[in-house]
């Protein structure tokens, strides 16, 4: 299967991502005291947990920007982060505890900004199952939060949309940069990295 992403895909894509962030926050705003009671409002969490942005926007860049072609090489990290932040989800739901969670995610930033960084071509497989170690963590502490709520599946729902979105906008975004201005794409790196190597540090200190 190939996928063609051309720059007129790209700028849809982004479009999209940014209507739908726009309409999240609008729904957001007006319900905080029910913040994990229905698909919008998960939908919305990811969005404003920057730390859970970041790494998913960042898994997608990384995913395009370290693709040979456009095909299902692109989809392995992605695919492989949705999947086990799912599975930490329903773990975190009924109150199975893992250690380090926070510092996990902390990591989680600081690899994948080196990973945009660097490039780094690993296989398919080894690609998914070295994002989703970190997203079993990512799913934990939400997990964690929605615990209780009487609509945590419907909101867990809305949160795995939101993460498929942030992934798509990541590829887009990687796949234009891939070939021109890939500095850009660096500094994103470096930012990430950096955003997760402080949280990292104020959690080991």
């Amino acid at each position: 299967m190939r996928i063609a992403l051309t720059h007129r895909h790209t700028a849809a894509l982004l479009f999209i991502a940014a209507s739908a962030i726009s309409a999240s926050a609008s729904a957001h705003t007006g319900a905080e005291s029910h913040i994990h009671n229905s698909f919008l409002s998960g939908f919305a969490h990811p969005l404003f947990g920057l730390d859970h942005l970041a790494a998913m926007v960042a898994v997608g860049l990384w995913s395009a920007l370290a693709a040979r072609s456009a095909g299902r090489e692109l989809l392995w990290g992605p695919v492989g982060f949705a999947a086990m932040l799912l599975a930490g989800a329903v773990l975190g739901l009924q109150g199975v505890a893992l250690p380090a969670v926070e510092p996990m995610i902390a990591a989680s930033l600081l690899v994948t900004g080196l990973l945009v960084v660097s490039r780094l071509r690993v296989p398919g497989l080894v690609a998914a199952l070295g994002v989703g170690v970190f997203a079993v963590f990512h799913g934990v502490a939400h997990g964690y939060e929605l615990a209780g709520s009487d609509s945590a599946w419907q909101t867990l729902a809305g949160m795995l949309t939101a993460t498929v979105l942030l992934h798509g906008t990541g590829l887009a975004a990687g796949w234009a940069l891939r070939n021109r201005t890939v500095w850009v794409a660096r500094a994103a790196g470096v930012s990430v990295a950096a955003f997760g190597g402080a949280l990292l540090l104020q959690q080991v200190a």
